[in-house]
């Protein structure tokens, strides 16, 4: 008789887990990432109501390297370096931010459909900027009101966290459903603001509540610089324990995981991107929700890639919306938080129903 080979009876959980994410795909949308990060950059800092070529903005940006190139006119050179770039570089590091901290919220939560606001830091920081208008603090000069949508975001995620807190430990539903009713007390706190302000702070506290790049400067960027790439630099350095988180809180601490610390130091990390983001770019939503969602789909769950890949995806979708929320109705500029609104809701809408198909209900 022919001997029959068994083959090994792997265990249900080793069966049905997904193959590895391959690391050509990976460098594939990396570089794909780049590519149109770069091309989207340059379309940006060229196309508006003053265009300029492409060939005259690296023209530009090489003679001010000291590559060669050569200097624009005066007009050119003011439009590019006093308004379109400090525009565009925004928009990548605001859009790196967002993108980065829903990564960290997914992972940290275990759902895909959490996103940076669960836990309120947008609502803080807009009742920050908002208390900072009608109180017509002016202290700090043009930083006033990005200072105090900082400082909103970062206390409210502390508030947040102390307040979901108990015995030692903090339930991730807990925190969520404590973050909505923060969440519901700071909207209600921008109406009463609203409702005090006179009609040339209203008209500012409108502005910045629809999310816009519209005011951006250097000295902006540099506000922003620091918290983004602190917070871009070590979000990274989480990606195997979260990697891990997912299997579960027991089987994470059974493997050397510190759960708790572990959520502290990411829910600081999320509130240090997004509150930095909202100080400046205003309320833009559903870039932290969909980009790492739609990276997850493509290249798996794994967070070695996901995490940067969110930044660079973040940075590429708000500079094509920014680019969009200048153009589409020219010369009019459209909100970049309506515009981001309404392409992340319907995405949002989708994603809940497939969530819910896949999981049979939720019950």
């Amino acid at each position: 008789m022919t001997a029959v080979r068994e083959r090994p009876v792997l265990p249900a959980a080793l069966a049905a887990a997904p193959p590895p994410p391959r690391h050509g795909r990976a460098a594939l949308l990396t570089g794909g990432l780049l590519a149109a990060l770069l091309l989207l950059a340059l379309l940006s800092a060229g196309v508006g109501a003053y265009d300029i070529p492409l060939g005259d903005v690296l023209a530009s940006v090489q003679h001010r390297t000291g590559l060669g190139g050569h200097a624009l006119d005066r007009t050119a050179e003011s439009v590019l370096w006093n308004i379109r770039l400090p525009r565009v570089v925004l928009a990548l590091l605001v859009g790196a931010s967002l993108g980065c901290a829903g990564a960290l919220m997914q992972g940290v939560f275990g759902n895909p459909l959490a996103e940076p606001g669960v836990i309120g830091v947008s609502s803080g920081a807009a009742v920050g900027a908002v208390g900072a208008i009608v109180l017509g603090a002016g202290f700090l000069g043009t930083w006033t009101v990005t200072v105090f949508a900082f400082a909103g975001g970062l206390v409210t995620v502390v508030a947040v966290y102390a307040m979901s807190r108990s015995g030692g430990r903090t339930e991730v539903v807990t925190l969520i459903l404590t973050g909505i009713a923060v969440t519901a007390f700071a909207g209600a706190l921008i109406g009463l603001f609203i409702f005090f302000a006179d009609n040339a702070q209203i008209s500012q506290i409108t502005f910045w509540q629809l999310g816009s790049l519209a005011q951006a400067t250097w000295p902006k960027v540099l506000a922003v610089l620091p918290c983004a790439l602190l917070g871009l630099a070590v979000a990274p350095l989480y990606a195997r324990r979260l990697d891990l988180l997912a299997l579960g809180e027991g089987p994470a601490r059974h493997l050397g995981v510190e759960v708790e610390r572990l959520r502290i130091a990411l829910i600081l990390v999320v509130a240090l991107l997004t509150a930095a983001a909202v100080a400046v770019s205003g309320i833009v939503t559903f870039v932290g929700l969909v980009v790492p969602h739609v990276l997850r789909m493509a290249n798996g769950p794994g967070h070695r890639f996901l995490i940067p890949g969110s930044a660079l995806g973040g940075a590429v979708a708000l500079t094509a919306g920014d680019l969009a929320a200048r153009t589409l109705a020219a010369p009019a500029e459209l909100p970049l938080g309506v515009l981001t609104a309404l392409i992340g809701s319907p995405f949002f809408f989708w994603l809940l129903r497939r969530t819910r198909r896949k999981q049979g209900g939720w019950a």
